[in-house]
C-alpha cells in the first residue's frame, strides 16, 4: 500500500526533513513515517494502516507535493497472498501494458550471479505536464546505493530530486541536461541483486512495485532477470555528463533575476555545489565591497559586512529555516507593499464585564473565552461591511481579488518562530467555537502537529502582543493580503464623560494596510467600526 503526501491546501511543496522509521520495521496505523516541512510549518505524516515499511520513495531534503508517493508499506491481507509464478507474473503485467513484454515481477536467480533489471521512471507530477532535467549527478557505470541522487528536476514553481531506491549499478542514463520529460518516462536502467530480492521474497518480504509504464504512471520499477554481465565488461550505453552547470532552485533563480546575478558567477556552499540564496546574498555583498557604490536590484545598497571580533568575543547562531522564511516574508512584504499604520484605543469595559459573567458557562464548556474571540468577531463583521480589506491587488496591479470568503490568521508564536494559523470561515462562527478554534490552533502550532492547510488561504490576519505588553507597534502586512491588525495589551485608563473622570479599560490597535489599496479615510473607518464594535458588543449580534 503506498502513503501519499495529504492535501496541502494552496501549498505547492514542501520539503521532506526526517525519515522516521527503518526501512523493514512494522509500523501501526499513526505512525509517523516522514515528516515534511513548508516555510510556514512543519508536520508529520502517518502511516494509514498497520503494515511492515517496505521502501521510501522520497528522500531528505527533496521538494514533493500533494499526492506523492512518500513510502510503501506491506499488508497483513498482501503478506497472505502466495507469491505470483512466472505465468500469472507475465499476465498481470500484460493487462497493464499491451505493447510490452516482460518477464515476471521477480523470478528465482538461476545462480548467484542472477541480476534484476529495473527502469527508474519520473514519479508522479501531478497536474504538472513536463519538467527539465537540470542536473544529471550519475553517469552509466555508477554504484548507487538508496537515496543516491540521480537527477534534479524542475518546473516553474520548485525543483525535485529523484534519488534511487535500491543498491545497484547503473546501466544506462536515458536523460540529458536540457529534457523535459513527464510522468513515468525512462530517467535510467539499473541492475541490483536478484539474490537480495530473492531473499527478501524468503522472508516474507513483497517485491518493489511493478507498474506498467503509462500515461499515468506513478512509481518507480520495472524488474525482469538478466544475467550479470561479464567482469569487466563496459557499461557506456546513455552516458551523459555529469550535473548542470548550476544548481539552484526557482526561488534561488528568481532572486537572482531580482538582483540581476548571473549565477555563473556564484559559488555555491550547499550540497553538489547548490546555490543557497545565502550564497547569492554573500556575492551581492561582495561585489558592493568591491565597487563601492554599487547598489543591488532596485537600488537598495547592501548593508556592508563588519568584523564584530575586532571589537570582542563572538558567537553564531543558526537560524530556524522557519524563522530564515518569515524573514524573508517580511523583508518582501515590506520592500514591496507601501504600508500605513494607525492607531486607536477601543473601550473594552463593557465588553470585558461581559465576559466576566460567562466565565462559569466557559468553565462547564471546557473553554477560555479570551478577548481575541470578540476582537476576531469584531474583524469578521467590519470586513464583511469593507469587503475591500478582505481583498488582494491583482498582479496587474490594475485590479482587486475580492475573496467572499472570511478566513483570519491567528500570528502565534512558537520556539521554531511566528506562525499564522488560520480560522477559515470565521465569519460563521460564534464567539465559543472562535475560543476552541483559537486554543486548538495555539496548541497544534506550539507541539508542531498543525497540518499544511491550517496555515493557507488567509484573508485578513490578526496579531496580539496583549500578554506581552506594548501600547502600539507597527505590524507588516503579511502580502498578499491587504491589511492586518495589530493589539496591545490593555490597561485602566481615566476617561471624562463630561463631569468626572472613570476608570475605563482601554485595548490599544495597531492597523497597518497596503496604500495602494485602501486609503487613510478607508482605514479610519475601518478602525472606528473596530473600536465601536468592542465598546458594545451587542452590535455584533445585528
Amino acid at each position: 500500500m503506498d502513503v501519499v503526501i495529504p492535501s496541502l491546501g494552496d501549498i505547492d511543496e514542501v520539503e521532506v526533513i526526517e525519515l522516521c522509521i527503518e526501512l523493514g520495521s512494522s509500523v501501526a496505523e499513526g505512525d509517523t513515517l516522514v515528516v515534511i516541512e513548508s516555510d510556514k510549518a512543519s508536520m508529520d505524516v502517518p502511516a494509514t494502516c498497520d503494515g511492515i515499511l517496505q521502501a521510501y520513495a522520497v528522500q531528505l531534503g527533496e521538494r514533493v507535493s500533494e499526492g506523492t508517493v512518500i513510502a510503501t508499506l506491506r499488508v497483513d491481507a498482501m503478506a497472505a497472498e502466495p507469491v505470483m509464478d512466472a505465468e500469472a507474473a507475465d499476465a498481470s503485467v500484460s493487462a497493464a501494458e499491451s505493447k510490452t513484454k516482460t518477464e515476471p515481477a521477480v523470478a528465482a536467480p538461476q545462480s548467484a550471479e542472477a541480476m534484476a533489471k529495473i527502469e527508474i521512471l519520473v514519479p508522479d507530477l501531478g497536474d504538472i505536464e513536463d519538467v527539465e532535467v537540470i542536473e544529471v549527478a550519475v553517469a552509466a557505470g555508477d554504484r548507487i546505493s538508496f537515496d543516491t541522487l540521480l537527477v534534479v528536476l524542475e518546473s516553474d514553481k520548485a525543483s525535485m530530486e529523484v534519488p534511487a531506491e535500491q543498491e545497484g549499478t547503473l546501466l544506462s542514463v536515458a536523460v540529458a541536461v536540457g529534457d523535459r520529460v513527464g510522468t513515468g518516462a525512462l530517467i535510467a536502467t539499473a541492475t541490483v541483486s536478484a539474490v537480495d530480492i530473492s531473499a527478501k521474497l524468503a522472508e516474507g518480504a513483497t517485491p518493489p512495485p511493478q507498474p506498467a509504464r503509462s500515461e499515468t504512471a506513478t512509481t518507480i520499477a520495472k524488474t525482469e532477470v538478466i544475467e550479470r554481465p561479464e567482469s569487466g565488461a563496459a557499461l557506456t550505453e546513455g552516458t551523459v555528463a555529469n550535473g548542470a552547470t548550476v544548481y539552484a532552485g526557482p526561488a534561488v533563480r528568481r532572486l537572482a533575476r531580482e538582483l540581476g546575478v548571473t549565477l555563473d558567477l556564484v559559488k555555491g556552499s550547499g550540497q553538489r555545489g547548490r546555490i543557497t540564496k545565502d550564497d547569492l546574498k554573500r556575492h551581492v555583498k561582495e561585489r558592493i565591497n568591491s565597487v563601492g557604490t554599487e547598489s543591488v536590484g532596485g537600488g537598495i545598497p547592501a548593508i556592508p559586512a563588519v568584523d564584530f571580533a575586532r571589537f570582542g568575543p563572538v558567537h553564531e547562531q543558526s537560524m530556524t529555516r522557519m524563522q530564515q522564511q518569515v524573514a524573508a516574508n517580511m523583508q518582501r512584504s515590506w520592500l514591496n507593499v507601501p504600508h500605513v499604520t494607525q492607531h486607536d484605543l477601543a473601550d473594552i469595559s463593557d465588553m470585558e464585564e461581559f465576559r466576566q459573567s460567562l466565565k462559569a458557562e466557559a468553565v462547564e464548556r471546557g473553554i477560555k473565552l479570551t478577548p481575541l474571540a470578540f476582537i476576531v468577531r469584531a474583524v469578521c463583521y467590519a470586513l464583511a461591511q469593507m469587503p475591500k480589506f478582505n481583498s488582494s491587488l491583482h498582479p496587474d496591479r490594475q485590479r482587486l481579488i475580492v475573496k467572499d470568503y472570511i478566513n483570519i490568521g491567528i500570528a502565534t508564536n512558537t520556539q521554531e518562530g511566528l506562525l499564522v494559523p488560520v480560522i477559515r470561515e470565521a465569519n460563521s462562527k460564534g464567539l465559543w467555537e472562535l475560543s476552541e478554534n483559537i486554543a486548538e490552533l495555539a496548541e497544534k502550532a506550539r507541539s508542531k502537529k498543525l497540518a499544511l492547510d491550517d496555515l493557507g488561504g488567509g484573508t485578513f490576519t490578526v496579531s496580539s502582543l496583549g500578554l506581552i505588553g506594548g501600547t502600539g507597534f507597527t505590524p507588516i502586512v503579511n502580502a498578499p493580503e491587504v491589511a492586518i491588525l495589530g493589539v496591545g495589551r490593555s490597561s485602566t485608563q481615566p476617561q471624562w464623560n463630561g463631569q468626572e473622570f472613570l476608570p475605563r479599560q482601554t485595548l490599544p490597535l495597531s492597523l497597518s494596510y497596503d496604500h495602494r489599496v485602501i486609503n487613510g479615510v478607508d482605514g479610519g473607518e475601518f478602525m472606528q467600526l473596530v473600536v465601536q464594535l468592542l465598546a458594545d458588543v451587542r452590535r455584533l449580534a445585528l
